[in-house]
């Protein structure tokens, strides 16, 4: 039974995860437990499972699909998403963790002692949470489709009831220990299978042929390389997005304030950089070798399942069967670490700046935050369902452009510029959050033309984050009054190492 191998696949990773996050609620006890793990996540560990929640659905099916369709030109997706965290650790990462905050938004009141720059800041973590949890729901649909002929609604839906069920219980204590599993479970489900199909690449011994007519007129690096000025605006936009979009992803972020200090923070991140570098040197080998074995695939629009289906393509019988299982289980392993660490994210953010009250007025906090994960959980998961899927990557790369237009200038501005003020920072996210939002909206909702009016909506980070950078410098010049009067104390703060004692009065 050829769905057998996905099937088991699924199953053991969802117990496995069930498992690992139920094994964890015993750390679990107070809010500060449930939102940042008490700020007590050694760097190794927390590198783990940042490594766990960053590699999505893209970074599994997405970028293979990508380079399968379109050639070289895609390997700009891995290359910016790793390259995203050391622009974090260079400008970012320390900072962050010493300005003591839980969320996104708390690190916006904090520095800008600003109520609605806050409520702004709390709905973009939501909506940015929700645009990167679909694509995750979409990916298990066409994995379990793919793998055991199920619907694809039960993807979604499976996913959605794991995440649900580790959040509620164990909040990030639990999630840190399956995520930091996840990714080494990620990285075997990828790196077995591509070198047993490089081998027999290899051993296939007249690969030349094959790979001509399978790349076609059109050669490794299409369309991008041939597509003049819109092809070079498109690389450039990307390279921004994936560059800058990082530092503005709300579950990438959270996991900073997890570190025990600043110093902590940089040495998590130093880990994080060699582990994706690991694992993104592996999409582009199965999307090569579909190239020459699975051309079919991008013909008929199913790009994204090539790691899925490679291995049988590939090679017959139980090897065939066993290395489909293995991927199957790294893919659903990807949606069920990222969905829980934006589910963490939206859920703290949700449970802090919405009213959540009982019959004795105001609840508890860990009850708010898992009011609040189920929320974060169910609305995506809905959506996943009722929409047509859409390309993992493609979804995962819009929602880069809307952090790197909002957050990235705010976080950037914020930690960097002592004149920013509250006007400024919330006419650049106002700004940003719709020029960049209602792109990726039309994008997503309707087909664009391939002039540079459909260019331009469809990739907007090279527009998006320059005006909302300048907007945000702009209005804060034009109000200099309004620059906190704790600014340059919290400057201080941010910069100073922990050592130090300084009077926080």
């Amino acid at each position: 039974m050829e769905s057998a191998p996905g099937l088991v696949a699924v199953t053991l990773v969802a117990l496995a995860t069930l498992g690992i996050g139920t094994w964890g609620l015993r750390f679990s006890r107070t809010t500060s437990d449930f939102m940042v793990a008490s700020r007590s996540v050694a760097p190794r560990l927390n590198a783990s499972a940042i490594g766990g929640e960053y590699l999505s659905a893209a970074s599994f099916l997405g970028v293979a699909g990508l380079v399968l369709v379109f050639g070289a030109d895609m390997l700009w997706y891995p290359i910016g998403w790793t390259a995203g965290y050391l622009v974090l650790l260079v400008l970012v990462a320390a900072p962050l963790r010493r300005s003591g905050a839980y969320t996104l938004p708390d690190f916006a009141e904090a520095r800008l002692g600003s109520r609605p720059v806050r409520l702004v800041c709390s709905l973009l973590v939501v909506c940015i949470g929700w645009l990167y949890l679909l694509p995750q729901f979409q990916g298990a649909g066409l994995t379990l489709h793919s793998a055991v002929g199920a619907p694809t609604w039960s993807g979604p839906v499976i996913v959605g009831l794991v995440v649900l069920v580790n959040s509620v219980s164990g909040g990030m204590r639990s999630i840190t220990f399956v995520q930091a599993f996840q990714y080494w479970l990620k990285l075997t489900a990828l790196l077995v299978p591509a070198a047993v199909l490089v081998a027999v690449w290899v051993g296939d011994g007249t690969p030349g042929a094959a790979t001509s007519e399978a790349w076609g007129a059109g050669g490794w690096s299409t369309p991008l390389g041939e597509g003049g000025g819109q092809g070079l605006y498109l690389t450039y936009s990307l390279i921004l997005a994936t560059f800058l979009g990082t530092m503005g992803l709300p579950h990438v972020v959270v996991r900073f304030y997890t570190n025990p200090d600043g110093a902590a923070a940089r040495r998590t991140t130093l880990v994080v950089l060699a582990l994706l570098g690991v694992f993104y040197l592996l999409p582009p080998v199965y999307g090569a070798l579909g190239r020459v074995y699975a051309s079919e695939l991008a013909v008929s629009g199913r790009s994204d399942v090539l790691v899925l289906e490679l291995p049988r393509l590939m090679l017959d019988g139980p090897v065939g069967d066993v290395l489909t299982g293995l991927v199957t289980a790294g893919a659903f392993a990807a949606f069920l670490s990222t969905s829980s660490g934006l589910a963490i994210a939206v859920a703290g953010v949700l449970s802090q700046d919405v009213t959540w009250r009982g019959p004795r007025g105001r609840l508890h906090g860990i009850t708010a935050f898992r009011i609040g994960a189920v929320l974060a959980v169910t609305v995506p998961c809905a959506v996943a369902v009722a929409a047509p899927s859409v390309g993992v990557a493609r979804t995962v790369g819009l929602a880069f452009a809307v952090a790197a237009s909002t957050f990235c200038p705010l976080l950037l501005l914020g930690i960097w510029w002592r004149r920013l003020t509250d006007a400024g920072a919330l006419a650049g996210l106002v700004v940003g959050g719709l020029g960049s939002g209602t792109a990726a909206a039309i994008t997503l909702s309707w087909s664009t033309d391939h002039g540079w009016a459909g260019v331009l909506v469809e990739q907007p980070a090279a527009w998006s984050i320059p005006l909302a950078l300048t907007t945000m410098v702009v209005v804060s010049l034009l109000t200099p009054r309004r620059v906190p009067a704790h600014a340059s104390r919290f400057m201080v703060r941010l910069h100073a190492p922990e050592t130090l004692e300084l009077d926080r009065g």
